[in-house]
């Protein structure tokens, strides 16, 4: 398998004289693009009735728990990154721990799995999904992670999200009370102003 891993990987990875425009595009996607995450969430929380706010805890709660998960693989499981290894450098910088899984795509994978399994958030769940692809290839290309990670998030996404669609409104309605009551009063004024959703 690992050697079917590292072929694959040579095969993704940037050639010795990449096109600098190639690069930059990559390196766009592989740093920045996770944060349109965060950014939806917030922005379903501060503009989104009571179910919708429900389900961007869960979604929330999803992401979170995909990122403990892989702290545990990581710690049970050290599965060095290509660089270290010597298999090619990396076009960007990048700390020399556990590639496996990718915590960018299981974060974005947990996210939008969990988005995928109510039809509210069902169509932004998708255009998420299908924006982990050219995130997985980015990372690839610029040598910081292998093919298989990209799998192993895909796993971990997929249990977490399950694992908080069944489960997670035992922490999902607690905390919504609580970061309502708390949310109602810190931005009073701009929920009376009509900027936010009370």
């Amino acid at each position: 398998m690992e050697n079917i891993n590292q072929a694959l990987f040579l095969l993704l990875n940037a050639p010795p004289h990449p096109s600098m425009a190639l690069v930059m595009l990559a390196q766009g996607l592989a740093d920045y693009a996770i944060w349109i995450v965060p950014a939806l969430l917030i922005l379903g929380w501060l503009r989104g009735s009571e179910s919708v706010r429900r389900l961007m805890l869960e979604a929330t709660a999803s992401g979170l728990a995909a990122l403990l998960i892989n702290q545990i693989i990581g710690l049970v499981w050290q599965h060095p990154r290509p660089f270290m290894m010597g298999l090619w450098h990396a076009l960007v910088s990048h700390v020399a721990d556990s590639s496996f899984p990718s915590d960018h795509l299981t974060l974005l994978w947990a996210v939008s799995l969990s988005f995928l399994m109510h039809r509210r958030t069902r169509a932004m769940g998708a255009i998420l999904a299908l924006l982990g692809l050219p995130i997985a290839w980015a990372r690839i290309y610029l040598g910081v992670h292998f093919p298989l990670d990209m799998a192993g998030a895909a796993m971990v996404a997929g249990f977490s999200a399950g694992l908080c669609a069944r489960e997670g409104y035992r922490l999902v309605e607690p905390a919504l009370r609580l970061i309502t009551a708390v949310y109602r009063v810190l931005f009073a004024p701009f929920i009376r102003g009509g900027w936010m959703k009370q």
